[in-house]
């Protein structure tokens, strides 16, 4: 099973093809490829590469699924005796991807943008 760990958003994700991932808020559309091309490692069975920093001509390929927001984390601030309570609150978005293909060796990306998804979101948009 080949794995790959990528890094995106200031974080690093450990991959393989069909997995799910939520990472930071990217700009895309449901149904779009999005493409990363920081590939810290690369792992097939017994043998991995690791990268200085990167693995050269390595790519991993995902389908972009949908933008949400993270439940609420709540900040406090409270100074004891003083009737003083500050409360703020924060919700992160988050991104969901698909992972389709972990390529090495400068190969093409082969995934293809899923025409279904975007025929939704126009007809969505357009109601």
């Amino acid at each position: 099973m080949t794995f790959a760990v990528i890094k995106t958003g200031g974080k690093q994700y450990k991959v393989a093809a069909n997995d799910v991932i939520k990472i930071e808020k990217i700009e895309a559309q449901p149904g779009d490829v999005v493409t990363f091309d920081q590939v810290l490692m690369v792992g097939d069975g017994d043998a991995a590469t690791v990268g200085a920093p990167l693995v050269e001509g390595a790519l991993v390929a995902g389908q972009f699924i949908a933008t949400e927001k993270e439940r609420t984390v709540i900040i406090l601030k409270k100074h004891r005796r003083l009737h003083f309570d500050r409360r703020n609150g924060h919700r992160q978005r988050l991104s969901t991807v698909r992972i389709t293909e972990i390529l090495t060796g400068g190969a093409k990306v082969t995934t293809q943008p899923d025409e279904i998804a975007r025929k939704r979101a126009a007809a969505k948009a357009e109601a």
